[in-house]
This record gives C-alpha cells, sequence and structure tokens, in this order.
C-alpha cells in the first residue's frame, strides 16, 4: 500500500480485526453491484469509499426527480443521466482511485455469466423478483456470495446466501420462483427514505466483512425492519431439499 491509501483507510485499518491485511484484499477484491437505485446508492458509496478495488455497477435506468429524495448517489445536475454513470461519478469523486465498471443494461443471464467467474461477492440492490431470481441462480452457479436487500414503503429485509457453504439456503429456498408475490413498487407504494439507506448500508457492511475475510454476520439469515417501530427481527434460514436453484443432497449443519 501507498503512503496515500496507509491514510485514505487508516480507520479500517487500526480495527484489530481488519488491519492492513484485511484492507489488501479490499484492493484486491471485486464487487458486482446491480441497482444504483434506492439500496445501490449507499452501497456503491460505501464499496467505494472503503477501497473496493474494482467495483462493477449495473443499471438500466436514468435517473429521474422522484429518485433524489432517497437514492443519494445522484444529485439535480444528473437528472436524465443513465444511474450507472450517474452512481460511477460520485463514487469517484470520493475515492479515484478505485476502478468503476457502469453498465447501462439489464443484468441478464449472459451478463452475469460473464462477471460472476471473476467476481468476490455479488450485491442485490434490484427492484424485481425476476432480476432477484436471476442473481441467485448465478450466485449458486458460481459460488459467489450474494448479498441481497429489499425495501418497500417502511418495510425492509436482507441477507446473505453464500453457495460456498454446504448447508446454505439460496433465495430460491425463501422465495420459490414459482410462488413469486405480485411486484410492488417504490412507484405506486412509496417508500421511507432512510429506510434503503439502512439496507443498503447493512448490504455494503456485509459485503465489506466477507471482502476482508471476515465472517458475515448475516450467513444464512434473514434480518427484517420494521421502520415504523425500529423494531428489527432476524429469523434463521433453512436450505430446501426441493430447492429448483440449490436443492440436492444437503450437508447438515453443525
Amino acid at each position: 500500500m501507498t503512503d496515500e491509501q496507509l491514510l485514505r483507510y487508516s480507520r479500517h485499518i487500526l480495527l484489530e480485526e481488519w488491519g492492513i491485511e484485511g484492507q489488501q484484499r479490499l484492493l484486491q477484491a471485486h464487487a458486482v453491484v446491480v441497482g444504483a437505485g434506492g439500496l445501490g446508492s449507499p452501497v456503491a458509496l460505501y464499496l467505494a469509499s472503503a477501497g473496493v478495488g474494482r467495483i462493477t455497477l449495473v443499471d438500466p435506468d436514468t435517473v429521474d426527480l422522484t429518485n433524489l429524495q432517497r437514492q443519494i448517489a445522484h444529485s439535480q445536475a444528473r437528472l436524465g443521466q443513465p444511474k450507472a454513470l450517474s452512481a460511477r461519478a460520485a463514487m469517484q469523486a470520493l475515492n479515484p482511485e478505485v476502478r468503476v465498471e457502469a453498465l447501462v443494461q439489464r443484468a441478464d443471464e449472459a451478463l452475469l455469466d460473464a462477471l460472476l467467474p471473476d467476481a468476490d461477492v455479488l450485491l442485490d440492490c434490484s427492484d424485481n423478483f425476476a432480476t432477484r431470481h436471476a442473481l441467485n441462480r448465478a450466485s449458486v452457479r458460481h459460488r459467489v456470495p450474494l448479498v441481497s436487500g429489499a425495501a418497500i414503503r417502511f418495510d425492509g429485509q436482507v441477507a446473505v446466501f453464500d453457495p460456498r457453504q454446504p448447508a446454505a439456503a439460496c433465495y430460491a429456498c425463501l422465495f420459490a420462483p414459482e410462488q413469486a408475490p405480485d411486484e410492488v413498487r417504490c412507484a405506486t407504494m412509496g417508500v421511507f427514505a432512510p429506510l434503503v439507506g439502512i439496507i443498503g448500508s447493512l448490504q455494503a457492511a456485509e459485503a465489506l466483512k466477507l471482502l476482508a475475510g471476515l465472517p458475515a454476520g448475516l450467513s444464512g439469515k434473514l434480518l427484517m425492519l420494521d421502520g415504523r417501530a425500529s423494531h428489527f427481527t432476524e429469523v434463521r434460514l433453512q436450505r430446501r431439499a426441493d430447492c429448483p436453484v440449490c436443492g440436492g443432497d444437503v450437508t447438515p449443519a453443525q
């Protein structure tokens, strides 16, 4: 690390569990972030500021005035710009040394298959079940940890699905693809602005710990937030032997 890097990341390096080794891991890591909106904004900014060496940001949408209430990576000056490019500008303003690849497209199977063999973590900051299930399938297929988040109205959730663990559940174990609920969108249901910041920050925290070689506190768990009551509920996830994505012989949890 350079002297400038030692100074920039000194507050992480001072952490006993982190140190120089953990920071070096971040500098050499590759994170793929799908979605540059409410959840993707804090995720992208924290990953960049923390020094994740390479970040691929995928989003097909453009910045709209209604986004600015909660999507903190964007600004009035960048209305109409692709969100991926707008977020990249914000990330590089925070940390110019981070390599950010902005892809203005949907995260389809072909793109995920091209990106994930070289990725260390996948973050789901999307807003629809079709994309979430596509990311989960790719995570299982390529054995890349998936940090999943969702937020609507006053309710949020975050979970870590790590297919490298033999008994780990996947997203489809929790939400079966054939039983996907009706889509709910912020445009019709609304969303409490700080909620996406809380959930996105939790996603960033779990991803950074994974990349630095620390245990992910939410691995195999679903953390739900009731934003009205400021109350968290944690549920341990169980792998389904009949899961269409990761099902099969299950190694019993110790």
